[in-house]
């Protein structure tokens, strides 16, 4: 079945998931901040197909998430480690967790928790105005057409409503 690009949309959001594309891609880079770095590792850890594995790996490779790293020659064989652009994406699963453990842990707790390790203390994933550090909410919050906003979606109805202008 054949799956809608957003590749190009003008929302990051939309291009972010085109890039995801589904569940076990997220979970591939979770793997990889675990420390998990070989192909048989990531196989066994999540339970994937490797023909599935074998896609979502390529694709993170890509996308510059994931650099191929040679670590034996004879059969070649690669680890995959995370790039600068890998770990950037670190908060956003770190979001998903914090999410997840407020509307989707059992009685018995969040499944994982987080240590920072310059202070010692376990954290959480807390989103904030990058100005004046307040905790940013949708209700406090309004999207505004950003500088690579389409032009020539400038003038549509349905785009004018969504945005402020």
């Amino acid at each position: 079945m054949r799956r809608t690009s957003f590749a190009q949309w003008p929302c990051s959001v939309a291009r972010t998931m085109d890039l995801l594309g589904d569940w076990w891609t997220p979970l591939v880079l979770r793997e990889a901040f675990y420390g998990i770095r070989r192909f048989d590792e990531f196989q066994s850890g999540l339970g994937i197909a490797r023909n599935t594995l074998t896609d979502r790996l390529r694709r993170l490779v890509e996308e510059g998430l994931l650099e191929k790293r040679e670590y034996q020659r004879d059969p070649v064989r690669y680890d995959y480690v995370l790039t600068d652009k890998g770990r950037d994406f670190f908060p956003v699963l770190v979001a998903m967790a914090r999410w997840g453990d407020t509307w989707l842990a059992d009685e018995a707790g969040p499944p994982v928790t987080f240590r920072h390790e310059s202070c010692g203390h376990d954290t959480h994933a807390e989103v904030v105005c990058a100005h004046c550090r307040e905790p940013l909410q949708a209700r406090d919050t309004r999207a505004l057409m950003g500088p690579g906003f389409p032009p020539k979606l400038v003038e549509r109805p349905d785009v004018k409503r969504r945005f402020a202008v």
